[in-house]
């Protein structure tokens, strides 16, 4: 199914950084339309993960599309295990709940988690051994590297500035306690209405708008803008500090809103049934 029912567009900028509130998170949001998006304030200075949480649930019946930049799932396709030799459920959802259950952090963070099983499943330094021994892909990051892209990261290097683990698994429990309140693609089917999360990849977002391999990140007013009119979107609305988690933000929401009735991105040729219920797939990649 292709939906036809999203009016509102939002992407957010995640973050698994220890701790309550966190400068990392940034939340962009837009509708049909021109209008650039705009960031959604934190209800207190900064946002929490739970914050978020609640702001999702307070959508749940909008026909809003929001995309989180993080991995929705470990690789379970090429090894058979999200965690090999760990007895771990067979199924996203499942997963989620199991690693909700044994992660103790503040504000559902899952630092915990992975530092638990490091040099076992996840790498956070050079004592746990031979990192090329860890870099595992799901099927839509291998599909994605064939067809000529950058090597994505892999949620089992949870070390350097470029590592997703951290957001990924953090993310993992925020989608736990969402329950059924938001449907997740493609874990769960396209809904006929109401909101729907899927996963993205804020450097889709920046190609498509024209930015240079390299070049990913905006940081100042004009590059800013000058990426909004490749995607059909007009200048945005001043900001006060040009991040790289706004700008990441209010680019991939304007993406969002540009492709969401792309049937390529609905119907990607390599997605399958057993994909989909164990590892999800990146909104974005055909």
């Amino acid at each position: 199914m292709i939906p036809t029912h999203f009016t509102r567009f939002a992407a957010i900028d995640w973050s698994g950084a220890k701790g309550a509130r966190h400068p990392g998170i940034a939340l962009a949001l837009c509708e049909t339309g021109t209008a650039a998006p705009i960031l959604v304030t934190p209800p207190r200075g900064l946002w929490s993960r739970a914050e978020i949480l609640q702001w999702l649930r307070d959508q749940s019946d909008t026909p809003l599309l929001v995309g989180f930049d993080f991995s929705f799932a470990p690789p379970h396709i090429a090894r058979g295990a999200y965690l090999p030799g760990e007895p771990t459920p067979t199924t996203a959802r499942a997963f989620w709940a199991y690693v909700d259950a044994q992660s103790g952090d503040a504000d559902l963070g899952a630092a915990s988690f992975l530092e638990a099983r490091r040099g076992t499943h996840f790498y956070l330094g050079a004592a746990d051994g031979t990192k090329a021994d860890f870099l595992h892909f799901r099927a839509c990051e291998a599909h994605h590297t064939a067809a000529g892209f950058a090597k994505p990261s892999t949620v089992y290097d949870a070390i350097g500035a470029a590592q997703v683990a951290k957001a990924s698994f953090a993310g993992m429990r925020l989608l736990h306690h969402l329950g059924p309140a938001l449907p997740v693609w493609p874990i769960d089917p396209v809904p006929h209405s109401g909101a729907c999360v899927v996963e993205i990849y804020t450097t889709i977002a920046a190609r498509a708008a024209g930015v240079r391999k390299g070049r990913s990140k905006l940081r100042d007013a004009a590059a800013l803008d000058a990426a909004l009119a490749v995607l059909g979107s007009r200048a945005h609305l001043p900001l006060a500090r040009y991040s790289d988690h706004a700008t990441d933000a209010i680019l991939t929401a304007a993406w969002l809103r540009a492709n969401a009735a792309r049937a390529d991105l609905w119907q990607p040729n390599a997605l399958t049934p057993e994909i989909a219920r164990t590892e999800g797939w990146t909104f974005g990649i055909s």
